[in-house]
């Protein structure tokens, strides 16, 4: 097996073409299908089969897949590490940011980083804090910010910032709502929008609601946060939120934000690092930077938003 048939096939796996994985690599045709027939020979395994669009990845193809990207990430980090041994920091880092957080904190994250690190390369890799986890875990991050984590012995984990959630309602319907709250025993009057399992907020949700013997009034499943603050616009339900998830939209004015208290609930934003592969100097200069961006850019409170 070897890095460039790997290489082949990501690019033919994601794109879902040889053609246009051709282009984008300059390399030939045949020279990549060549590559990819020689790995599904050594693996005993179909990993792509054509159709009329293109190709489609099989299931041993995604098993794959997911392995070649932190093959490939390894190798980069390897090489970066190797590059930082002279001085400066180089390379390239990944870090996984969710959808909310992604909205608040890429373009801060993106121009400091280029001043900190002009010699460095930054991926930014949005996700569900269960995905990014994986990713962590697999080699394809290495950093992530995540809501809620589980302990995992292959993940470290540090709190950064905690974030109180609130039902989320058209401003017209819930003005008086907003500086007393809702009671958490008033959560299953509300039809909510929420993510689907295993969305971080939502299994803490339904957790808390369990626990105080209550039942989640859930009327439509929605894992994109713009796309359920769109429909709590257009009078679809009311959403579980922290106050982050607002920063970003553009019209947020059309909608209020009520606490759910008595008792409250907030969500924990932690720094993730793997537990098994050494820090990097970049990775730690990154972690570092992380930490200082999470209490200027996602520090809320609710008069600010």
């Amino acid at each position: 097996m070897e890095l460039k048939q790997l290489k082949y096939f990501i690019h033919v796996a994601e794109l879902g073409s040889v053609t246009r994985a051709a282009a984008i690599l300059s390399v030939p045709q045949p020279a990549i299908s060549r590559g990819i027939r020689q790995l599904e020979v050594e693996l005993h395994q179909t990993l792509l089969v054509r159709n009329g669009r293109g190709v489609a990845v099989t299931e041993a193809g995604k098993l794959l897949l997911a392995h070649a990207l932190g093959i490939l990430e390894q190798v980069e980090r390897a090489r970066q590490e190797l590059d930082e041994t002279k001085g400066a920091a180089v390379g390239q880092i990944a870090i996984g940011l969710p959808p909310s957080v992604g909205l608040s904190l890429t373009v801060p994250l993106t121009t400091a980083f280029r001043q900190r690190f002009p010699k460095a390369r930054l991926k930014i890799i949005e996700g569900m804090s269960t995905h990014i986890v994986e990713w962590l875990a697999t080699g394809r991050l290495d950093v992530g910010l995540v809501y809620n984590p589980v302990p995992n012995p292959e993940i470290e984990t540090v709190p950064l910032v905690e974030d109180l959630l609130y039902l989320i309602g058209p401003a017209q319907a819930d003005g008086d709502a907003r500086q007393e709250g809702v009671p958490l025993t008033e959560l299953p009057n509300y039809p909510l929008i929420i993510p689907s399992r295993p969305h971080s907020v939502r299994m803490y949700v339904e957790t808390k609601m369990a626990n105080a013997g209550l039942k989640m009034n859930v009327a439509w499943e929605v894992d994109g946060i713009p796309s359920i603050l769109d429909m709590v616009r257009q009078n679809f339900g009311y959403a579980v939120l922290p106050l982050l998830a607002l920063r970003g939209d553009a019209n947020r004015e059309t909608l209020s934000a009520s606490p759910i208290v008595a008792p409250t609930m907030a969500t924990v934003l932690s720094l993730a690092t793997s537990a098994r592969r050494l820090m990097s100097p970049l990775v730690r200069q990154t972690c570092n930077l992380l930490h200082e961006l999470t209490e200027t850019q996602l520090r809320t409170s609710p008069t600010s938003d």
